[in-house]
């Protein structure tokens, strides 16, 4: 936050989730996929939508407003960052993303609840499919836009086998194993996301290169190892600290001699104060989460050092929401 505060800039950030709400019913009505790349009148919309016309109306306006997309009387049409991000048809879609936040809402409209209780709180439910499919290609689709700057920063030269602990579509083992010939990968991770990972590895084929274990990697033994590399991306944040010492613990017994570890999170600084979108991040494990938060860069070099690992570094890929990656070696 560069502006200060004042009236305006306190309002408008008690109000964001007006811009955010009408995004989130946009993409869930398929709004931008139903505009595609023509332009379309009010009527069009309304009947594609089976909707209210001055319900739609309202919205068509708000997302012209927004500059999502642009109005010619009474024509509406995509603005061209719509069709490039928000049409299911683009290769770059990131509608599910928005739509796991939509079924955050619920929970972070009783964060005062939470925050008195200390622990999650009960919510809306879309269903347990709706909401397990939205996160794992809300996933996949925050990955696709990180994992290639990821692997631009972080050399694996002379590394032959990486584990992937938790990977789910293997978005990270996908790139690593384009950017290095050599490489090959294992996603550790529960047995419902295999399908989804064959399917990703299929796509950029990669499937003689990157296999998949199935396996809760809290309670089950890490296997197909020796690993030279072990990559654990947003793996932390889900756990508390016990899990987390313990899962770095059970990733160090699999590593070769001189192997690395790559801790890739919404890491904090040391007053865990900024910045702001892993403070805020914690705040979201709160509400939906018994013990997961975002850790400071200090309290994951205690656990690295504790587990035996040493040579500690930060690699800053800058990625959009200000991730970062603690190296180790064992």
């Amino acid at each position: 936050m560069t502006t200060p505060w004042d009236t305006g800039t306190l309002i408008g950030t008690s109000s964001a989730y007006w811009r955010g709400c009408a995004l989130q019913a946009a993409v869930r009505l398929r709004i931008f996929s139903i505009l595609g790349e023509e332009q379309k009148s009010l009527e069009e919309v309304r009947s594609a939508l089976d909707a209210d016309r001055r319900g739609t109306e309202y919205l068509l306006n708000a997302l012209a407003a927004m500059r999502l997309i642009n109005k010619h009387a009474d024509f509406y049409q995509n603005s061209d960052e719509a069709v490039e991000l928000l049409t299911e048809s683009s290769g770059r879609y990131i509608g599910h993303i928005i739509l796991h936040h939509h079924h955050l809402l619920d929970g972070w409209a009783q964060l005062d609840q939470a925050v008195r209780q200390g622990a999650p709180v009960a919510k809306r439910s879309y269903g347990e499919e709706v909401e397990r499919e939205s996160f794992l290609l809300g996933m996949f689709n925050l990955a696709m836009g990180s994992a290639p700057l990821v692997a631009a920063k972080v050399v694996l030269d002379g590394k032959k086998k990486l584990l992937d602990l938790g990977g789910g579509p293997g978005t990270f083992s996908i790139h690593f194993c384009r950017r290095n010939p050599d490489l090959q990968a294992v996603v550790f991770d529960r047995p419902t996301t295999k399908p989804f990972m064959q399917k990703t590895a299929a796509a950029f084929n990669l499937t003689d290169r990157i296999n998949f274990i199935g396996g809760d990697f809290n309670r089950d033994p890490i296997t197909g190892g020796p690993y030279d590399v072990a990559w654990l991306s947003h793996i932390l944040h889900s756990n508390g600290p016990k899990q987390c010492q313990d899962l770095i613990e059970k990733t160090y017994d699999i590593l070769e001699p001189g192997g690395e570890i790559l801790i890739h999170d919404f890491i904090l600084k040391d007053t865990k104060d900024s910045p702001e979108f892993g403070a805020l991040f914690s705040l979201n494990m709160l509400i939906n989460n018994p013990e997961g938060r975002s850790y400071s860069g200090a309290e994951i070099a205690v656990m690295l050092e504790s587990a035996g690992f040493k040579d500690r570094r930060f690699i800053d890929p800058h990625t959009p929401n200000n991730s970062l990656i603690m190296s180790a070696t064992r």
